[in-house]
């Protein structure tokens, strides 16, 4: 401001200077704790005693508070560890639910007992823990839980204490206790230290077998890039050592809670655990694709859930659900491909108006079986309509277009038929729900036949010179093309699993003759590894069977040809497919893995010069290498004929 006038003399003023920025006005230590010894030399002698008296006896009394309480908390954790079923070195994967009232009951017992000698007053527990206790006092202890109660109580140290004797030179005994829940004690094998729960069988780390004790330290080594680089998000870029977003959900660390249960890594799963309980929410204003969060987040969820009986796997999965359910608002029941997380707004994939059939077909299993969890209808009457209404569709010998529109409920007119990207998973899924269902809704079983036999007749061919069975596709329908998807090398695995389950047994000859041909997809390539697309040579004279353009060549980690192994190798128990699947793994190792932690996709099978795509999809640990250390058990761990596995690998249980 400009002002007038001259002033006379420096007596005529005075200066104020006014803070202008936060910055300009000290609040150091400094200054505070001078204000403070000001303020306490004004108190009398009197009040200042009195001051330093109380606060001696409040820290005293925390003290003593503190120590009285240690030993109670650390009694009421064990009963909130078995709330959510802490992991132990012995009990990993219960199936199904322990009889929790008598573990509940005997830590109380124990946690009273440790108030008592320490002259505490313990107070009411939670709600949920008081119901619990109520109806245990309604029922009358057998022998069995009994049983499961010593198991639990001393299961962290391997040995069984506080039985009836009090006997404490008790050996560590492997099996012992109903930790299944049948009314039976565990079974125990006489060549393994396996943990038999409803079948589904563990080993102790030291005494799996050297192959996957390999696949397990490839695990790790993945695991320790993500959690250095991408923890918390999608995925990894292992190159770079940063991340890359989809969804923004975590999809690695869901889409591994089953293969690191499955695995007996629990430190890795305890964890990820952690992470999903306190960090992971769906309330994110995101677009994601309702096929692909569903089989990876949601089919992950649910096997986590069913595999360790946690809780707070299906509340997750449960949320999940309910906000997908709004992509099923469509007058034809098709559902849109795409829905906002959080507006809840359901819209077709950007690129154009029609659904991917395989994407609207394969999301059956993992909502059928949050109905069989919850008890709640809408989820499996949601995708029930789908697969009806497409089953009503006319189709090309059981063989169906790659495109459906949601609003009309059409398939698009010609539309290639392919068993590769687009169309692959519809096909299994029809069996996969009829062997969910109990073997009980035939009209599944029925298309799948159908489409079985199309692709037989229709689609398949043999290469020259060898004569290598393969899977073609018809464009617009019509027009054979030798384009053969990786992707459709889960064939032989479906094939097989058809035979196994009662249907024809020439489903059998044609996947052991086409898994010879997905393993030479790898074995022919210089990397040993697969390219991402093959076409089959169709003309007589020339020497090479397959060939790969180089467009095509780069391979993302995928996981369905070691699928097919696996399952070929379970229901034959032929160990070449064993030792298929090592030599693939080993080619893994020499050309994806990164030093500094990660495996990372290719851009070419063929060139390795320039090799690294800079990306580990969350499927390599939640399908390929589960699926290798599947393969590589000496003993079946997760029993075809006791569950299904959704189309990213995660074990759902077969229903009755």
């Amino acid at each position: 401001m400009a002002v007038s006038g001259k002033w006379k003399s420096p007596q005529d003023f005075i200066t104020v200077s006014i803070p202008t920025k936060d910055t300009d006005y000290d609040n150091s230590k400094n200054r505070r704790s001078t204000t403070f010894y000001r303020r306490w030399k004004r108190l009398s002698s009197l009040q200042r005693s009195v001051f330093v008296v109380a606060c001696i006896l409040f820290m005293l009394s925390l003290i003593i508070w503190h120590k009285r309480t240690d030993s109670i908390t650390t009694a009421e954790n064990d009963i909130f560890d078995h709330k959510r079923h802490k992991i132990s070195d012995h009990h990993i994967l219960p199936i199904k639910r322990p009889n929790k009232d008598v573990i509940v009951r005997e830590h109380l017992d124990q946690l009273k007992e440790l108030a008592r000698k320490q002259g505490v007053v313990l107070k009411r527990g939670p709600p949920k823990l008081q119901e619990r206790l109520k109806l245990h006092h309604q029922e009358k202890n057998n022998k069995v839980n009994e049983a499961v109660n010593v198991r639990e109580v001393e299961l962290e140290n391997g040995q069984v204490h506080g039985d009836n004797n009090n006997n404490d030179d008790i050996k560590p005994v492997e099996g012992l206790g109903d930790t299944a829940g049948d009314g039976e004690l565990n079974k125990q094998n006489s060549d393994y230290h396996v943990l038999d729960i409803n079948g589904v069988k563990l080993l102790p780390q030291d005494e799996v077998n050297d192959r996957q004790k390999a696949v397990i330290g490839a695990f790790k080594h993945a695991w320790k890039g993500y959690k250095a680089h991408a923890w918390g998000h999608d995925e990894l870029k292992p190159i770079s050592k940063t991340f890359s977003e989809w969804f923004g959900v975590g999809l690695t660390i869901i889409d591994s809670l089953d293969t690191m249960l499955l695995m007996n890594l629990k430190e890795e799963f305890k964890e990820a655990r952690n992470w999903v309980q306190n960090d992971l929410t769906f309330d994110k204003h995101v677009d994601v694709n309702l096929f692909e969060i569903t089989i990876r987040a949601l089919g992950g969820l649910l096997s986590a859930y069913h595999l360790s009986n946690d809780d707070i796997f299906l509340e997750k999965a449960v949320d999940l659900g309910n906000r997908l359910l709004h992509c099923f608002t469509s007058e034809s029941g098709i559902p849109y491909s795409d829905v906002n997380l959080k507006t809840l707004r359901a819209h077709p994939p950007r690129w154009g108006p029609d659904s991917s059939v395989s994407e609207v077909s394969t999301i059956q299993l993992e909502f059928r079986d949050l109905t069989y969890a919850t008890g709640n209808a809408h989820y499996k009457n949601a995708v029930d309509k789908v697969m009806q209404h497409l089953h009503t569709l006319p189709k090309k010998h059981g063989l169906v277009p790659i495109f459906v529109n949601a609003d009309t409920g059409n398939f698009r007119a010609s539309a290639t038929i392919t068993l590769g990207a687009r169309g692959d998973s519809y096909y299994e899924y029809l069996l996969k729900q009829w062997i969910q269902s109990g073997k009980t809704e035939d009209w599944l079983k029925t298309d799948f036949i159908d489409s079985m036999d199309g692709v037989i007749s229709l689609l398949s061919r043999r290469s020259e010179p060898s004569k290598l069975l393969y899977v073609g596709e018809l464009l617009h329908g019509t027009s054979f093309s030798p384009k053969m998807d990786h992707l459709v090398c889960f064939l032989p695995g479906v094939m097989a699993l058809a035979t196994h389950n009662g249907l024809d047994k020439k489903y059998m000859k044609f996947a052991e003759d086409m898994i010879e041909t997905c393993y030479k997809m790898y074995s022919q390539m210089p990397s040993g590894l697969s390219p991402e697309i093959a076409y089959f040579n169709m003309v007589s004279g020339k020497s090479q069977d397959i060939i790969v353009k180089p467009l095509d060549a780069h391979n993302l980690l995928r996981p369905e040809t070691v699928e097919s192994l696996y399952i070929m190798y379970r229901l034959t128990k032929n160990k070449k497919y064993q030792d298929y699947g090592w030599k693939i793994f080993q080619a893994f190792e020499n050309h994806t893995r990164i030093p500094e932690g990660g495996y990372s996709s290719l851009n070419s099978v063929l060139n390795l010069s320039h090799r690294f795509r800079d990306k580990m999809e969350s499927f390599f640990l939640g399908e390929t290498l589960k699926y290798l250390f599947l393969l590589f058990s000496d003993y079946d761990v997760v029993p075809l004929d006791k569950f299904v596995f959704n189309t990213e690998a995660h074990p759902l249980p077969i229903r009755s």
